[in-house]
């Protein structure tokens, strides 16, 4: 048993985050340093930038399916994008594409996903009062609202949206002149991109610097939920890649502003030639895919340390393979950062270099590999609970396999040579990426939802939103895959000019049909989740019966989240079903010695450090007290 404390210490320790004196609404809820508060402000800003991403897409997808069909209808939204043919103007179109590419990847799987649960999930399950900063932490917030605004009102703009797609590529992003999106709208995305960097590192910082300092007594890193390791190597990658493309953002408005040549050279626009030589748009593809591949793990890796969590809490077994899962997630984070370069395959690169960004692509489906074994061995023989969190949790390992299983004909350079910019290209990574991260921020929404509003979503509702979901998904993004083998090209405006993409309509019809159940689908999730915010049935304390220490505070946390001592830690966050014990879970502040009908042989051992742990636990308090 625990060490009593002194009782001035553990009245010092509950007064101080018992009793806050009461904050404006402003500072409460708006300017808040309570990092729960900014957690549901980066969930509410990522949910409202998803519905504006999904309805760019299913414009675009009205476009494709319906070439020759007139779109008047659509003039009081979109105005002149709309020709005097009531067809959709192709710069337009363009546009379209790039603001779906750029709110999907930074604003709703990056900063939504990641910011919403690294903030949420990582003082709670590592037994913090709070962020290592809570000013960063709202700055953090606030630069990437910031952010928002300015992207937004590049939808807004007279000569239109960015038109260079979400990669940016110049010359097209370089030179105004290029298209009418080049202009102001490519400038403020720019811009937006700056302020966003600067929101992705104040966060990155203290996300790490809170794993590593404000660990409860006894959670050594060996304890720590996947969860929390996940984010926290998502926090590195972010750190180490987002540099990178500030620095290429600022080369590219130098470039745009002041004259410079970092990436234009021999460019001539009507029969005249620009003044800037010795620059080189691949330098911008490096720069970029330096922080867009490990991007791809920045939105992955956080869908895969909450899908781990869900999963062994829902079948009711300890995680398989935990130390095999933080290796093999180091894994995939060092090596995210050394396979930019395959997708530069048809850039013009030495094919003995290629080889080289080739084999270690394919290296990276070890690690990958080894995480989809540890989640079927997990859920073998299982006494599986079908929740929805559980439902999209094995649809988000389902997109990982399917969507990795073409990485690996995508990461052979012959092969990729003949894809490159196929819709074999966007069947690849919108699986893996987009519906594996969308489906793994989904699974944390439905699973921690009680924590966040301290009632319960509809169950039937979820289950109906997770089958519609999984199987449109699988019906836009198969046939693709088929598509690109053809040679259908993406960011195409129409095909009826190609007769042999002609034949390719009707499958492009079917494709945007589901599209648009998909997107319905998402409206079952919009009223589950408001009215449940409201009228939804009040949750328990742990209504899923799981481990982790943010189960252990109130239904809904106050400020500094526990409102006595803090917990301390005594075991690893998988004890379910073990043989002996009186539940089917045993939370991770409860001693071993409490135990002893379930205790392992090697566990018996560790009883003798619970004394540490509550000796420590004992003097930290007394020197508060004095």
């Amino acid at each position: 048993m625990a060490t009593p404390l002194p009782q001035t210490a553990a009245a010092s320790e509950t007064a101080e985050f018992d009793h806050h004196e009461e904050q404006p609404f402003w500072r409460q809820y708006i300017f808040s340093e309570d990092h729960k508060v900014i957690a549901k402000q980066y969930l509410f800003t990522g949910i409202a930038w998803a519905i504006v991403g999904v309805m760019l897409s299913l414009l675009f997808r009205i476009q494709l399916a319906f070439q020759s069909a007139k779109l008047d209808w659509l003039r009081p939204i979109l105005g002149n994008w709309i020709d005097e043919s009531g067809k959709l103007d192709p710069e337009f179109y363009l546009a379209l594409v790039t603001m779906h590419g750029t709110i999907m990847v930074f604003f709703v799987l990056t900063a939504g996903l990641s910011g919403t649960f690294s903030n949420f999930l990582i003082p709670l399950q590592i037994g913090a009062r709070d962020m290592a900063s809570g000013f960063l932490n709202m700055l953090s917030y606030w630069f990437f609202f910031l952010s928002s605004l300015i992207m937004f009102s590049a939808l807004f703009v007279e000569t239109g949206p960015p038109m260079g797609g979400w990669t940016v590529y110049p010359p097209l992003s370089a030179l105004p002149q290029a298209v009418s999106g080049s202009g102001l709208g490519m400038t403020l995305w720019l811009i937006s991109m700056a302020f966003f960097i600067i929101s992705q590192l104040l966060g990155g910082i203290n996300y790490i610097t809170t794993v590593i300092n404000l660990r409860a007594r006894g959670m050594s890193f060996s304890k720590l939920p996947l969860t929390v390791w996940s984010f926290l190597l998502t926090a590195v990658l972010g750190l180490i890649s987002f540099p990178v493309l500030f620095a290429a953002v600022l080369l590219l408005i130098f470039d745009r502003q002041f004259g410079t040549s970092f990436y234009l050279s021999e460019i001539y626009i009507g029969g005249e030639p620009l003044a800037q030589i010795g620059g080189t748009p691949i330098l911008f593809q490096h720069l970029f895919w330096f922080l867009g591949h490990p991007e791809v793990y920045i939105v992955i890796l956080p869908a895969l340390g909450i899908t781990s969590e869900v999963i062994s809490v829902n079948a009711r077994k300890p995680i398989f393979g935990y130390r095999a899962m933080i290796v093999s997630m180091i894994g995939i984070a060092f090596l995210s950062f050394i396979v930019w370069a395959h997708h530069m395959f048809v850039s013009g690169m030495n094919p003995f270099l290629g080889s080289i960004f080739m084999f270690l692509t394919l290296i990276i489906a070890v690690p990958s590999a080894v995480k989809v074994f540890n989640y079927i061995t997990t859920l073998w023989a299982g006494n599986i609970v079908f929740t929805p969190a559980m439902l999209f949790a094995i649809g988000m390992v389902s997109f990982f396999i399917s969507g990795g299983v073409t990485g690996i004909v995508l990461g052979n350079s012959t092969l990729d040579i003949q894809l490159h910019d196929t819709y074999f290209v966007v069947a690849h990574f919108h699986l893996v990426m987009g519906a594996a991260s969308a489906f793994g921020l989904l699974t944390g929404i439905y699973q921690w939802f009680p924590k966040m509003f301290g009632r319960m979503m509809n169950q039937t509702l979820g289950q109906i939103h997770f089958w519609l979901t999984f199987v449109c998904i699988y019906l836009v993004f198969f046939p693709m895959h088929y598509l690109g083998i053809a040679g259908f090209p993406r960011r195409y405006y129409a095909f009826t000019n190609f007769e042999m993409f002609r034949k390719f309509n009707d499958l492009n019809v079917f494709i945007s049909v589901a599209a648009f159940i998909a997107g319905a689908a998402q409206l079952i999730f919009l009223y589950n989740f408001f009215r449940s915010m409201f009228f939804g049935k009040k949750a328990g304390l742990n209504p899923w019966r799981a481990n982790t220490l943010e189960w252990t505070t109130p239904v809904e946390p106050g400020h500094g989240n526990w409102p006595g001592e803090l917990p301390a830690v005594y075991r690893w966050p998988y004890d379910y079903s073990k043989p002996g014990a009186k539940e089917d879970f045993i939370p991770q502040n409860v001693p071993y010695s409490l135990t002893p009908e379930s205790n392992l042989p090697h566990e018996k051992a560790l009883i003798a450090q619970e004394k540490e742990i509550d000796a420590q636990n004992f003097n930290d308090q007394f020197k508060k007290a004095h």
